[in-house]
């Protein structure tokens, strides 16, 4: 078997090797990325199986391996799927994903929060493995996510509804009391203000300009509430707007000009650092990406991945770009600082430009 392994060394293709590894998507196969599962196959030569990105099995000699975009091709090529990976079947995650969207939408859907055992039994699981896919599902419990939906309920019964307390008790909420403990975390006001829009909150805020264009900067009561990039200072002042409909705006005096002119000075020379109060308001899962996004100093990036698993949730890669989307205080919460598994970059609230203008700006730093 060795002689064979080695006949094969000497006879390989130094070309084809380095085609092979030189192709992004064998990086993908040596790290077992189960992220690009379905996005491409990979044959092997010699065993004549093709495979997931993420199978397990022994890897493959480069000079073996050809790519397909679809099974479909694979299968002219040729190929039968490996009956490890079985990638002509749902992968795990993928059930995986199917059962919790279920849950997700039996909780949206019930007048009170179920119980895990209720859940666990509709998935045919157990309670603790349920909870465990649940987790690395979501990324937040479903006791957790439960929460989070009877949060948006609240908001959108607020938003129509001709008193506080029937708003309360229709969005599912037992008592007033049980609500009012967490309405500062759910809305970050009063309950009634909320249904004002955001009547009587003074927002104070101010545009200025750097060299990534217009930058806004607003502070509530409770800290840093904006901090928007664009190209239009009118379109900014609207979408703050937008936010806090009926929110009192007040134009910023000389010492909030002082206050975004540190923060302008952190976006010009990243070194200088940046420690500001932030109300940073959000589930409870967008928090904790947030939070991690934090850590990484300036200089470095991280990868959706990596913050995944940095917060515990290591499937939960979809769910922290989404997070990361709806930042929305720029460089204070550096979203831009993370990257895809292969460096590259993606989407950015402001602009992929801005994004690699702030990454340059901060390695040279």
């Amino acid at each position: 078997m060795n002689a064979i392994a080695s006949n094969h060394a000497i006879r390989a293709d130094p070309a084809t090797v380095q085609a092979v590894e030189s192709d992004p998507r064998w990086a993908r196969i040596v790290a077992r990325d189960t992220e690009a599962d379905g996005r491409f196959y990979y044959s092997v030569r010699t065993t004549g199986v093709y495979c997931r990105p993420s199978c397990g099995a022994r890897r493959a000699r480069p000079e073996n391996v050809a790519f397909h975009a679809t099974i479909a091709d694979a299968e002219r090529a040729g190929f039968r799927p490996c009956k490890r990976c079985k990638p002509d079947q749902p992968s795990l995650q993928d059930m995986h994903a199917a059962t919790v969207a279920d849950a997700c939408r039996f909780i949206e859907a019930s007048e009170q929060a179920p119980s895990l055992d209720a859940l666990a039994n509709r998935a045919g699981l157990s309670p603790y493995h349920f909870h465990r896919v649940f987790k690395a599902i979501t990324g937040v419990t479903p006791k957790a996510y439960a929460t989070a939906h009877r949060s948006r309920r609240v908001r959108a019964e607020l938003a129509r509804s001709g008193s506080v307390t029937d708003a309360i008790f229709d969005a599912g909420y037992n008592s007033n009391a049980r609500f009012y403990e967490k309405a500062g975390e759910v809305l970050g006001m009063t309950p009634g203000r909320y249904r004002r829009g955001g009547a009587d909150a003074r927002i104070v805020f101010a545009i200025g300009q750097c060299s990534l264009g217009a930058i806004l900067v607003a502070r509530s009561d409770r800290g840093i509430c904006a901090i928007s990039l664009g190209e239009d200072p009118d379109a900014l002042a609207r979408e703050l707007q937008d936010r806090f409909p009926n929110a009192d705006l007040v134009g910023g005096d000389a010492e909030f000009e002082r206050l975004v002119a540190l923060i302008v000075g952190f976006v010009e020379a990243p070194q200088l650092g940046l420690d500001l109060p932030l109300d940073v308001r959000g589930t409870a899962f967008q928090q904790r990406v947030w939070q991690a996004l934090r850590t990484i100093p300036a200089g470095s990036t991280a990868s959706y991945s990596e913050i995944a698993q940095r917060i515990g949730s290591p499937t939960s890669v979809r769910a922290v770009a989404a997070a990361c989307a709806a930042n929305t205080l720029a460089v204070a919460i550096p979203c831009h600082r993370v990257v895809r598994n292969d460096g590259a970059l993606s989407g950015y609230r402001w602009g992929v430009e801005r994004k690699r203008t702030l990454l340059d700006r901060e390695a040279r730093a």
